[in-house]
């Protein structure tokens, strides 16, 4: 089965850290409803934007994406 990448895009000089404050409530958001993918992150682009993103299953993705509003999605390869 297809892994997608759901992703949040931060920008601004405080970009990295709220991407990195957006991730701990990914994975709360994980735990309280039992995903079975643990996959989450962010990533630093540059000094003014930075990501924060969650791997869910295909088959889970209208699910997660309807919930939490991600900004954008990508086919997540390992």
């Amino acid at each position: 089965m297809k892994k997608i990448k759901l992703i949040w895009d931060f920008r601004g000089s405080d970009a990295a850290k709220i991407a990195e404050h957006h991730e701990i409530h990914l994975k709360e958001y994980i735990n309280l409803e039992k995903k079975s993918l643990n996959i989450t992150g962010y990533e630093i682009i540059n000094e003014l934007h930075a990501i924060a993103f969650m791997v869910v299953l295909e088959d889970n993705m209208i699910a997660v994406r309807d919930a939490l509003k991600p900004h954008r999605g990508a086919i997540y390869t390992d």
